[in-house]
């Protein structure tokens, strides 16, 4: 195993995120001494952080090594590909590089944050090829759930590595001109020692599907739903599906309406970048509201269950688009593992109030971004490459694909997770060591360790709940319940708490009546044991001595 892990003579591959999990995607390669970053990604917290809304992965291994950092190469505009980078790239200190979409959310992150000026943007059209150290870089647009998904081609002194990042294959993709079948081949032809590929959806065995297809099963419910008011919620960064829904609008003689900021937001930079020139006009909530019920299509966010988001706010009647009985929502995305709760929590205020739902499952209204079975095995097909690392996925998708492609040839996979090292050459490919690779959290403006005593002693109150003691002058004691279930015996358990503590502290022997820690100590435990006595629970116990 290496001392220092500074790419020598080789080429190296390390994911900081991504791989082992859905989401936060940060991938580092190493050559000749330099390190390229490949997208720089945050995940939602799914309730195991209290408190906490973004994770982001532990950079401490780069940022040790940032004076080697070339740059960081963002593949696409997705949250778990960019989210991070207006609380890390400023530190990292080195430029971004990003296509025209991608580049106008980003700076639009960066303004926000107040860091235009600290970091340096770079737009690269997707015809360009432009070097960062021993790296060689070229986009390769492919389809993907979002405008201007691309794949990565590097090329190193050691051979040329492909690395997908989220992409399908779909020969009608509504938005954008992806790569070829002929061009990719041609890329094989010429040689790809690396394919670090996407793995979220090799375990679904066809086709990804159209975004083309979309159109027609959209098309069929909004006719078939003629007179009701309808609402479609979807990823509000598929571009494509709301040129999709414009077109449906159109079609179906309905006005369209959108509900929620970030779709705002990415109308207005797709319109800026060339998207949705033929989006029909927008009304706002009160003029849909007062059109005929069949006369207004409704875009919103929030179809995560995403409890401030536009569809939560509507299900709970906070929201100035209303919904009645016989109204009707399209659920045009996927159920986001984790979310399952969210949703069905929504879902069911809508069902309450009777609203009809429809779901990708009924029709198709929906299809993924990500490749099923067969996309994966055409790559490996056209591209031909020495060596499989599947990224972008948990360890079962992952190892599913490393499987998915020994099977089709491919001489070589590595299985992965986040922290290994991986030498890609010169020689035998695999793990040569593991580095750090931990979590971080945003917890209130603070960026903190994701296993920090912050995290660690929230989950235990609300686990266990709290209790205060306070000792005063003369041994009085006062006790403060928070999150204990002793409401109809709440004075009970105090005045026999406080009994406990002043038994606990009066066998205390010699001077240990005098000295604070000891006295504390008593008293936490005395306390800590009522409470366990009484509820059940094991309370975290704070002890504060007032006066001498």
């Amino acid at each position: 195993m290496k001392k220092n892990f500074a790419p020598e003579k080789e080429l190296l591959f390390l994911a900081l995120g991504g791989s082992g999990e859905i989401g936060m995607n940060v991938n580092l390669y190493g050559c000749d001494g330099k390190w390229l970053m490949v997208d720089l990604g945050m995940t939602f917290s799914g309730g195991e952080y209290p408190g906490v809304d973004l994770v982001f992965a532990d950079l401490e291994f780069i940022e040790d090594r940032a004076k080697d950092l070339v740059g960081i190469v963002l593949t696409h505009a997705h949250e778990d590909h960019i989210g991070a980078v207006p609380y890390f790239a400023a530190e990292l200190g080195v430029p971004l590089y990003a296509t025209p979409f991608t580049a106008d959310l980003v700076r639009r992150k960066l303004d926000e944050a107040g860091l235009t000026r600290q970091v340096e943007l770079n737009v690269v059209e997707d015809t360009d090829r432009f070097d960062l150290g021993p790296f060689g870089i070229s986009y390769l647009p492919l389809a993907h759930s979002i405008a201007e998904g691309h794949a990565l081609l590097l090329d190193t002194p050691y051979g040329r590595v492909f690395h997908t990042g989220d992409w399908k294959l779909d020969e009608d993709p509504i938005v954008g001109v992806p790569t070829t079948e002929e061009e990719l081949v041609a890329v094989g032809d010429e040689g790809v020692l690396a394919l670090v590929c996407d793995s979220t959806n090799v375990f679904n065995p066809n086709p990804s599907g159209s975004e083309g297809a979309v159109y027609t099963g959209l098309m069929d419910e909004v006719k078939r739903h003629r007179g009701r008011r309808v609402l479609v919620t979807t990823f509000a960064s598929n571009v494509a599906r709301l040129h999709t829904l414009g077109e449906v609008a159109k079609a179906t003689g309905r006005q369209l309406c959108v509900a929620g900021r970030s779709l705002d937001r990415i109308i207005e930079v797709a319109q800026d970048n060339g998207y949705l020139e033929e989006l029909p006009d927008l009304v706002d909530f009160d003029t849909a509201m007062g059109l005929p019920r069949g006369e207004v299509l409704i875009i919103a966010t929030g179809g995560q269950g995403e409890p401030r988001a536009a569809l939560a706010r509507i299900a709970e009647g906070n929201h100035p688009i209303e919904l009645t009985a016989g109204d009707v929502i399209l659920f045009s995305s996927r159920q986001i593992p984790g979310n399952e709760i969210a949703i069905g929590r929504v879902q069911n205020q809508l069902a309450e109030r009777g609203i009809v739902m429809v779901a990708d499952r009924q029709s198709e209204i929906h299809v993924s971004g990500h490749p099923g079975r067969p996309e994966l095995e055409a790559l490996y097909e056209w591209l031909r490459p020495e060596i499989l690392v599947p990224v972008h996925g948990e360890m079962r998708h992952m190892q599913e694909q490393a499987r998915l492609g020994l099977a089709h040839g491919i001489p070589r996979a590595v299985a992965q997770k986040n922290g290994d090292m991986v030498r890609l050459a010169p020689g035998e490919p695999g793990k040569i060591a593991e580095v750090t690779a931990g979590r971080l959290v945003l917890d209130g403006d603070i960026i903190a360790p994701a296993n920090g005593e912050g995290i660690v002693m929230r989950r235990r109150i609300a686990a266990e709940g709290a209790l205060i003691v306070v000792l005063g002058p003369r041994l009085t004691v006062e006790v403060e319940t928070f999150g204990l279930p002793l409401e109809e015996d709440m004075d009970e358990f105090i005045a026999e708490t406080k009994a406990d503590i002043l038994g606990a502290i009066g066998k205390l022997r010699g001077n240990a009546h005098n000295d604070r820690a000891e006295v504390s100590e008593a008293a936490r435990l005395a306390a800590r044991r009522a409470a366990r006595r009484w509820s059940g629970k094991s309370p975290q116990v704070k002890v504060v001595i007032v006066g001498g």
